[in-house]
């Protein structure tokens, strides 16, 4: 008796086929082995494998600038540099990343855009201000100058008997040399020098006799830059009064300061 050794089935030993499944007996009774089903031809697709992705650098721009919107013209640079990372962003099939960046730089340059006329609108009114405040406060420092120095020139009269021959004399004394009549100490240097807090000072003796000896003296103090680091003009003489002039320098007929 012939197993099949395709179904297990026992058959007669005559038997050429398995009367079960039909498989053939070899010679030696047993079923010829079957060949492997054909592999299928096509093989499954892969999507592209690309390298690591790369932030984009005008989104990191765009994401700084929109930080300083508030330094022109950095929220115009910041919506430019957005829109551009954010186009090579979306053509980039995935290489490039940063649209999160590219789209907080526009905002905040919008934003800053936005800003610019409320920032303008303060300038304008505050810079006038400020302006006024600064020459109102190198006006009140000239006017205080003028006194020190009519008084160091009073002191100096006091002591030397007669008016000193300019602002040296009444400035520091050389080094190494204690005061005198050709550095008597009695104003700093910058007043010495002539010029403080916006203006300009100059001193002149006067001598009524017409001879070397002072019997009086001029003081006048002038803006540097009319409009700009004062308004008023101001003099004085030895005696201590300040006059003052709007638009031209003052002398000893100038309106006395109130």
């Amino acid at each position: 008796m012939k197993i099949c050794p395709a179904c297990t089935k026992p058959n007669d030993d005559a038997a050429a086929f398995c009367s079960n499944c039909g498989a053939q007996f070899s010679a030696a009774g047993s079923v010829p082995p079957q060949a492997p089903p054909p592999q299928p031809s096509w093989q499954p697709q892969t999507a592209p494998q690309y390298g690591p992705q790369e932030t984009s650098g005008l989104a990191i721009a765009s994401l700084i600038c929109g930080f300083l919107f508030f330094i022109f013209p950095a929220a115009v640079l910041a919506i430019v540099f957005g829109h551009i990372s954010s186009s090579q962003i979306r053509k980039s099939a995935g290489r490039l990343k940063g649209a999160g960046m590219s789209l907080a730089g526009m905002i905040l340059g919008y934003v800053g855009i936005a800003f610019i006329p409320i920032i303008l609108i303060i300038a304008a009114i505050a810079i006038p201000n400020l302006l006024r405040a600064k020459m109102a406060a190198n006006e009140a420092s000239a006017i205080s100058s003028l006194r020190d120095i009519s008084r160091a020139a009073i002191q100096y009269q006091d002591t030397y008997h007669e008016y000193p021959s300019g602002l040296s004399a009444l400035g520091p004394p050389l080094q190494g040399h204690g005061p005198d009549a050709d550095g008597a100490d009695l104003i700093d240097g910058l007043l010495m020098n002539g010029s403080k807090e916006g203006y300009m000072f100059e001193y002149h003796p006067v001598s009524s006799r017409g001879d070397s000896v002072f019997d009086g003296f001029d003081i006048n103090a002038d803006p540097i830059t009319p409009g700009a680091t004062g308004t008023r003009h101001f003099h004085t003489d030895e005696s201590d009064v300040i006059r003052f002039e709007r638009s031209t320098q003052a002398g000893r007929e100038s309106p006395p300061l109130e």
